[in-house]
């Protein structure tokens, strides 16, 4: 193993990144991390119709949220340009590449001929043997010419890949590809090669779609006289129905996770188990995962995408985090959902308590107390940052009743009553707070003499309009005492309505 160790992550800017791309600059980082080696950020841009600079800001963006800082970069292949051509050249001269006249509308009606004849749709070689002459007269008709490579059309390439194990091509069944397109713009298998050469890159660790390029790229390394990389090809990823993971299968791109409510930490815990794994372990911390990270741990499988498991252990990075944290964490949420404004709105101290929201009638909750206590009492129900909305938005409006909530609990026989006691039992003076609540309701149910749950549920019902919400005593401290009496007078009014 070199003693350097020098990998690289090389996305094409062409999207997003996503959780494939994000799963092999994980493992490229652990590799480089666990090695004291170096953790290298290639653009590889010479896709000039679908490149954009969003697309690499968004792509450095996402590898910084999750934590996967690099050592060298980020460069860009079109700043290389000059190199690729000058590489090229030299095949040129060496007879290990040559010039090729063909035009996209020849090429594509050769390809639907051997295909109709039921052959390998391979580039015929015709410019390979083509006359000074005969190259004077394309030019002279103003065609354009790429480079093609020269394949040996004989014997075999070896790719010894650490996942994969030993991989034997035909090299009859390779064709001579281009390596520079007749804009001037080199092709992935040029690029990738001289640019791996140049940065001194050790290791190759890629998604095994790129396999079938890697004996293409092994060809050219020899040709152009450059030592071989090790090769190690990852394991596809798959959806939760086994197939190959896509947009179908929901977010697929590491910010639509972030916008979800996802921790960076728990993603790049869950992208490690894609394909790796260290015994019967599960949750690592970043410190753990380059420890014990290691190329041979990782499976030939295609590893199973799944969003429960991942769901799951985003909770459990949730619940790790202080209250402090969380809180901080929650309110780009509430914000984003517009049930609270972006800006606070402080009312003069003899309104305070009330102010409008989208035409609805809230409570002024904007103190950090306020909004520590809200992730306290939620933070056991969180799965993801987005949950704290459904979790808390009946705190920010009216009540907004569930139906099945009216017809289970709220039309019971004696709930008016319940709840007209409940008013009572608040009205009276005490210290608001959680424990008092508590006591004083299910002293209540005991001098009514019902089962303390057929005592709350409809105080729950009445205050949050759900069955289900954050622990009821809480819920009513955190809302306050003038609001809690309000709804339960509100869920007393409705039912004397539907009687009505």
């Amino acid at each position: 193993m070199a003693n350097n160790i020098r990998v690289r992550f090389a996305p094409s800017p062409t999207g997003y990144l996503h959780i494939g791309g994000a799963r092999t600059a994980l493992f490229n980082w652990l590799y480089a991390r666990h090695h004291g080696g170096v953790f290298i950020l290639r653009i590889e841009d010479t896709d000039r119709e679908r490149s954009t600079e969003e697309a690499i800001d968004a792509i450095i963006e996402a590898m910084s949220w999750l934590g996967l800082s690099w050592d060298e970069g980020p460069y860009r292949q079109m700043d290389r340009l000059g190199r690729y051509h000058k590489e090229a050249q030299r095949l040129l001269v060496e007879g290990k590449a040559y010039k090729c006249y063909c035009t996209p509308e020849e090429l594509e009606e050769r390809r639907k001929l051997a295909l109709e004849r039921r052959e390998a749709p391979k580039y015929d070689r015709r410019c390979l043997t083509l006359t000074e002459k005969e190259r004077l007269a394309c030019e002279a008709q103003g065609k354009k010419p790429a480079i093609r490579f020269n394949c040996p059309d004989e014997g075999i390439t070896v790719v010894d890949d650490i996942v994969k194990g030993r991989v034997v091509f035909e090299n009859a069944n390779l064709d001579d590809f281009v390596m520079v397109r007749a804009d001037g713009i080199p092709t992935y298998n040029f690029a990738v090669v001289v640019d791996d050469h140049d940065m001194a890159i050790t290791h190759v660790i890629r998604g095994d779609d790129h396999l079938s390029n890697t004996p293409r790229q092994i060809l050219l390394y020899q040709a152009l006289g450059y030592s071989i990389p090790e090769f190690a090809h990852l394991p596809m990823i798959l959806g939760p129905d086994k197939t190959r993971l896509s947009k179908r299968h929901g977010a697929t791109a590491v910010e639509a996770y972030r916008d979800e409510g996802y921790l960076p930490h728990a993603l790049v815990n869950y992208l490690a188990l894609l394909g790796w794994g260290y015994g019967d372990q599960t949750l690592f911390s970043i410190d753990e995962l380059i420890q014990k990270f290691s190329l041979e741990a990782v499976g030939k499988s295609p590893a199973v995408f799944d969003p429960i498991k991942l769901e799951w252990m985003n909770g459990v990075y949730i619940r790790e985090l202080s209250v402090d944290e969380l809180a901080k964490l929650i309110k780009p949420y509430l914000i984003k959902a517009g049930l609270i404004p972006e800006t606070p709105m402080y009312m003069p101290e003899d309104e305070k308590g009330m102010y409008m929201v989208g035409g609805d009638l809230a409570f002024e909750r904007y103190d950090d107390a306020w909004y520590r206590r809200l992730a306290e009492i939620t933070q056991e129900r969180i799965s993801k940052l987005s949950d704290i909305i459904a979790l808390s938005d009946f705190f920010f409006h009216r009540v907004v009743y569930e139906t099945e909530a009216i017809q289970r609990v709220l039309k019971k026989e004696g709930v008016p009553e319940i709840l007209q006691k409940a008013i009572e039992v608040l009205s009276e003076s005490f210290d608001f707070n959680s424990r008092e609540i508590e006591a004083r309701l299910r002293k209540l149910a005991e001098d009514l003499g019902f089962k303390p749950k057929l005592v709350f549920q409809p105080i729950r019902v009445a205050v949050t309009g759900r069955t289900v919400s954050p622990p009821l005593f809480e819920t009513i401290e955190l809302l306050g005492r003038d609001a809690t009496l309000e709804r339960l007078g509100e869920a007393i009014h409705l039912l004397e309505m539907a009687d009505g």
